[in-house]
């Protein structure tokens, strides 16, 4: 029993933290391979009236991988079941800063004009349900600055349907349309070097924040500087307070299996109390019968840990082989659980495991060592 509570904590802790691993690279992969790693916009909210000068500097800026103009707003998108709301965003037909394209389920990443004679636009698979939409059908965008009257008509534009994406996160995949930057100027009625924001690309993903805050020095007053941790720190935010306490919560386990082993050692003991008398009458010492037990501790805290560690790793290849835990696509952003078992984990683990056991271990192994052997051979006990 004290071999199957150890192994079952380590086993669980080792679970536990491969799962956490992979939630944080899943999530991390995502947002940084779809959102721009900095942002540049104004701090009133206005246009960008001169976008390609800054861009050109922004572009000279150390670490900085490229950087795009990107014009965006609110627009409603119409096929031909329904129409829904969403954020249309402009960019070069060339190729946006993001992996996009990485994501594409249907269709393709095409923003030119297309045999139709429209261009091209690119919606989330949530968003293409919502409207009915297929790779193929026209689509319609228009926009309106106040209230509807004959004097105050929608600005209308018409694409093709290219492709359709999927993140597995619904802020992205409900509400986000990608249409060529031209005609999305034609629909917000923005000049042809207007743009809403520089979106940046950083050449080196774990150096965002360092070339972040050369951005931010570089720039200044009226620009606003934003990382992508800042733009969605409430993901980020979740996914660090499961890193943080789940491994808190379940370590726990390992602590219960530890110290389980107090009664189970101690139980050796005392089934060997006659037998430690005959030991130390012959002449066995304190030292020797004390090291004997926690031998015995170590023992039982080494087998479970081995078999913990066979535990996970045959859960990690059942998950990464059949999936065996399915998620809510809505709820999680993936659609089964990831697992990512880190080579540190395992060394730290065990490290505490036979650490926390040795201690178990040792107060039955003192109790042992002070055994009279005179009482135990006179009255048996």
């Amino acid at each position: 029993m004290a071999i199957a509570g150890v192994a079952i904590g380590a086993g669980g802790l080792l679970i536990a933290l491969s799962i956490v691993h992979g939630f944080k690279s899943t999530i991390n992969e995502k947002i940084v391979g779809f959102a721009p790693h900095v942002t540049v916009h104004s701090y009133t909210g206005d246009p960008l009236f001169r976008a390609d000068t800054l861009q050109t500097f922004i572009n000279q800026i150390p670490g900085v991988d490229k950087a795009q103009p990107v014009a965006t707003g609110q627009v409603m998108i119409q096929a031909a079941r329904d129409v829904s709301g969403t954020l249309i965003k402009g960019v070069p037909e060339t190729g946006d800063v993001t992996n996009l394209h990485t994501y594409l389920i249907s269709g393709e990443y095409d923003l030119t004009v297309q045999d139709s004679g429209l261009p091209g636009i690119i919606i989330g698979s949530s968003l293409a349900r919502t409207i009915g939409a297929d790779i193929g059908d026209r689509v319609t965008a228009y926009t309106i600055d106040g209230m509807p009257s004959p004097f105050n008509t929608p600005e209308i534009r018409q694409y093709t349907l290219t492709g359709i994406y999927q993140t597995g996160i619904a802020r992205f995949d409900d509400n986000f349309a990608l249409a060529n930057i031209q005609s999305v100027r034609t629909l917000f009625g923005l000049g042809r070097n207007h743009a809403n924001s520089i979106e940046i690309n950083v050449a080196n993903t774990n150096q965002i924040e360092e070339t972040y805050s050369l951005i931010r020095d570089e720039t200044q007053f009226p620009f606003v500087v934003e990382s992508i941790y800042q733009r969605y720190r409430n993901i980020f935010a979740w996914v660090d307070l499961q890193e943080e306490t789940i491994p808190l919560v379940i370590g726990v386990m390992i602590i219960v299996a530890a110290f389980n082993l107090i009664g189970t050692v101690l139980m050796m003991v005392l089934e060997r109390i006659k037998d430690i008398g005959i030991l130390k009458t012959i002449g066995a010492k304190s030292k020797e019968i004390r090291h004997i037990f926690l031998l015995e501790g170590l023992l039982v805290a080494f087998s479970g840990l081995v078999i913990g560690i066979g535990i996970s790793l045959l859960f990690y290849w059942l998950q990464v082989t059949y999936e065996i835990i399915p998620l809510s696509e809505e709820n999680y952003y993936m659609s089964t659980a990831p697992v990512e078992p880190h080579l540190l984990d395992f060394f730290i683990v065990g490290a505490v495991t036979i650490f926390l056991c040795a201690l178990a271990s040792w107060l039955p192994a003192r109790i042992a060592a002070k055994t009279d052997p005179v009482k135990v051979l006179s009255f048996g006990k």
